[in-house]
């Protein structure tokens, strides 16, 4: 596990990192946002434990940062200055935790194990999307059709009715895209839509 500490204060942002530490985790600190998200190693953070209030990038403005360049990564909050609304600002926008210094110590490591947890989950389940969505580019504009009508619940009989076609050609463009999404399954297959946000799409599209 590797975990960033993003503070201002010098000596919170030390005491954070050793009580991090005594858990046998490896801590990168650094005193600003900006720092942060410069930094190369970026990609190999399993989740950052950040202050909210920062000079230029704060907390919040890192948050959604993050959001659209490292989706999967988790934040824990700490701040010195807490309230309920900022509580609720960070939960909402998909903190693990918000923290008020001083931070114990078991407080401070059970959030960053969830953070870590759930980065590691999201990392997965991001790369198991984009794999998808490599595979579903590979299909023909009909066979994205046949896709959305077959996961949506429609019989071969029925897709080849609503796109003006033959029931057998529907079936060949229909085993088509069971190959090239690998799919074993229409099960599978529909599994795979609802990851993708795949919907029917008419004959006129």
């Amino acid at each position: 596990m590797k975990v960033a500490v993003i503070d201002d204060d010098k000596s919170v942002r030390s005491s954070l990192a050793r009580l991090i530490k005594t858990a046998g985790i490896e801590v990168v600190s650094f005193a600003s946002a900006h720092e942060f998200l410069d930094d190369p190693c970026l990609d190999q953070i399993d989740c950052a434990v950040t202050d909210v209030r920062m000079p230029d990038v704060d907390g919040f403005a890192l948050q959604k940062i993050l959001a659209q360049t490292q989706p999967h990564l988790s934040l824990v909050f700490i701040t010195g200055q807490g309230d309920i609304p900022m509580g609720v600002e960070a939960m909402k926008g998909g903190a693990v935790d918000f923290l008020e210094k001083p931070v114990a110590r078991k407080a401070l490591l059970e959030a960053v194990g969830r953070a870590a947890e759930r980065s590691r989950d999201q990392r997965v389940s991001r790369a198991e999307t984009d794999d998808l969505q490599r595979r579903y580019e590979l299909l023909t504009p009909r066979e994205r059709q046949v896709f959305g009508l077959v996961t949506a619940g429609l019989l071969n009989k029925e897709a080849s009715a609503q796109l003006g076609t033959s029931e057998q050609t529907i079936k060949v463009h229909r085993a088509r895209v069971m190959i090239k999404m690998n799919a074993e399954s229409l099960a599978e297959l529909v599994r795979m839509a609802d990851q993708l946000h795949v919907r029917p799409a008419s004959k006129a599209d």
